[in-house]
C-alpha cells in the first residue's frame, strides 16, 4: 500500500469512529504540522497550541473528508489557515525567532557540502549560513514563506502546495520562485557566489 492508500485506511476507520485510527495519523503528521506551523508562529507555545487546533478541526471535519486530495495535503491547508487566522485574530503579521535551525539549510542544493563538518572554519560558515537562511526566510512575505517552508522544508509537490495553499499551480511557482530569488540574494554576499547564480 502507498502512504496515501495507509492514510485513506486509517481516515475511513476514523470516520467509523475507531479513535486510535485518529490518534494514528496524529503521531504520524505531528513533528511536520509543528514545523509547518513554526514557519508561521514563532512562540513555542503558540506553535504547540495551533498543532493541536489543527488537529481539532481536522477531527471535527475529518466527516467531510472525501479522498479527493491527500490527507496530509488536506490536514495541512487546515494547519496553515488554522495559523494565518490566529495571526490574524491577533492583528499580528511576523514574529520573530530564536536560534538557528539547521534544517532549513540541509533542504537547499549543495547542502551535501555542509553535512560533512570537519573544521572550525566550516562549523561557523555553517552556522553563519544557518542563521543567514532562517533571516531570509523569516523575513519573507507569509505566503512566500509558506511556499517555499511547504515545497522545500516538507517536500510537497508543486499541485500538492496549490492544494494546500488554495490558489493556482502558477502562482505557487512564481511564490516560490521569489522566495528563492529573495534567499538567494541574502546568501550571495555571504557565500561570494555571482550573480547569475542561485547558490
Amino acid at each position: 500500500m502507498s502512504e496515501r492508500e495507509v492514510d485513506h485506511a486509517l481516515v475511513e476507520r476514523a470516520q467509523k469512529g475507531e479513535k486510535a485510527a485518529f490518534e494514528l495519523l496524529v503521531s504520524k503528521y505531528h513533528r511536520r504540522i509543528i514545523r509547518l506551523i513554526a514557519r508561521v508562529l514563532r512562540d513555542p507555545a503558540e506553535v504547540e497550541d495551533m498543532a493541536q487546533e489543527t488537529f481539532i478541526k481536522a477531527y471535527q471535519a475529518l466527516p467531510a473528508f472525501r479522498g479527493e486530495s491527500a490527507f496530509y495535503t488536506w490536514l495541512y491547508r487546515i494547519a496553515v489557515n488554522t495559523a494565518k487566522n490566529y495571526l490574524a485574530s491577533r492583528g499580528r503579521r511576523v514574529s520573530t525567532v530564536a536560534g538557528t535551525n539547521m534544517e532549513a539549510v540541509e533542504t537547499f542544493p549543495d547542502a551535501a557540502q555542509l553535512r560533512d563538518i570537519n573544521t572550525p572554519e566550516s562549523q561557523l560558515m555553517s552556522k553563519e549560513i544557518a542563521q543567514a537562511v532562517n533571516a531570509a526566510m523569516n523575513g519573507l512575505p507569509e505566503e512566500l514563506r509558506i511556499a517555499i517552508t511547504l515545497r522545500e522544508i516538507e517536500g510537497l509537490s508543486y499541485d500538492e502546495i496549490s492544494a494546500t495553499m488554495n490558489c493556482p499551480i502558477g502562482t505557487v511557482r512564481s511564490r516560490i520562485f521569489r522566495a528563492r530569488e529573495a534567499i538567494a540574494a541574502k546568501l550571495r554576499q555571504l557565500l561570494d557566489t555571482p550573480e547569475g547564480r542561485r547558490w
